[in-house]
């Protein structure tokens, strides 16, 4: 059967490791694939002890997509129980009902112990749930362990004998995973059965301010004079930020023609020119000297007022 398909596909290696893990059947469960399908798995389940299933053995059908494990498997029962109708997907959250629901942590081994723990709640209605008397159940359940797959052969025979087995630690793995499995229908019953009460407070405003005391009431003018008004909050905010630029540009501004003042108070005169040639030189570089550190003592005043006013 390896050879049929691509061992490099991650549904192929998951369904594969899962088969290995559930080789030997345990005491509540056994399930393995078809020989010439690894996709359709043949399962066989005990009935919860302490309830009306309790004796049975209960036979289905696993169909897993090809994108298994990102997408859920379908789940048929076979055994007629009383509680799930046979030949026909049933609604659970780990199903293909719900992908939505679907965790790609959830294993196959989940799916059954799931199937057994929901065996003994109510239908509510759900797609492909039965809801039949506790007597009938009883009934169905001695009737299973007769029951025989043209597959898989006697279900009697597909079970470990009950005794003290220790459960491993991938099986309570999995009983935890399928303690967190709902099945349709558990949350919505609920809501069906306790619609929410109509009351007039939530159909009329009026009612319900007139069944609130006097005394606990406020008037709308005490709360509008109480209210701080939105401009009134906001308009000084922004006053104040507008004030505050203008009064930093205002001073560098002053500063800047402080520094122009200075520089005007010290006009710079031309040395008197010598006939010498060298003499001429150095009067130039002078010059440019004296220029350039009035215009250092300028930039930086400003640089200095610049400063303080917006970094103070």
């Amino acid at each position: 059967m390896e050879g049929q398909y691509n061992l490099r596909s991650p549904a192929v290696k998951r369904i594969m490791r899962e088969a290995q893990e559930l080789r030997e059947p345990t005491e509540e469960y056994f399930a393995q694939p078809l020989e010439d399908n690894l996709f359709e798995w043949h399962f066989t389940v005990r009935g919860p002890p302490e309830t009306e299933f309790e004796g049975g053995l209960y036979h289905g059908r696993v169909i897993l997509p090809p994108e298994y494990p990102m997408k859920p498997p379908s789940i048929i029962l076979l055994t007629p129980n009383g509680r799930f109708e046979t030949n026909k997907k049933i609604c659970l959250s780990i199903s293909g009902h719900h992908p939505e629901s679907w965790q790609p942590s959830w294993s196959l081994r989940t799916a059954l112990l799931a199937i057994i723990g929901f065996m003994p709640t109510h239908g509510s209605g759900a797609i492909g749930s039965l809801d039949y008397t506790p007597e009938e159940r009883k009934a169905l359940a001695l009737k299973s362990q007769k029951w025989s797959c043209p597959r898989c052969g006697p279900l009697n025979q597909l079970l470990r004998e009950g005794g003290s087995e220790e459960p491993s630690s991938a099986d309570q793995e999995a009983r935890q995973q399928a303690a967190q499995i709902t099945f349709k229908g558990a949350a919505d019953k609920g809501s069906l059965e306790s619609p929410a009460p109509t009351s007039t407070a939530q159909s009329s405003p009026a009612a319900s301010l007139d069944s609130i005391p006097r005394s606990q009431t406020v008037s709308r003018a005490s709360l509008n004079q109480d209210a701080p008004s939105t401009t009134d909050t906001t308009r000084p905010g922004s006053d104040t930020l507008s004030q505050e630029a203008l009064r930093r540009r205002a001073a560098a501004e002053i500063l800047a023609r402080r520094a122009e003042r200075l520089q005007q108070q010290h006009p710079i005169t031309a040395p008197p020119r010598v006939a010498s040639r060298g003499h001429w030189r150095d009067s130039q570089l002078l010059r440019v000297a004296w220029d350039s550190a009035i215009w250092f003592v300028g930039i930086a005043l400003v640089g200095l007022a610049v400063r303080r006013v917006f970094f103070a």
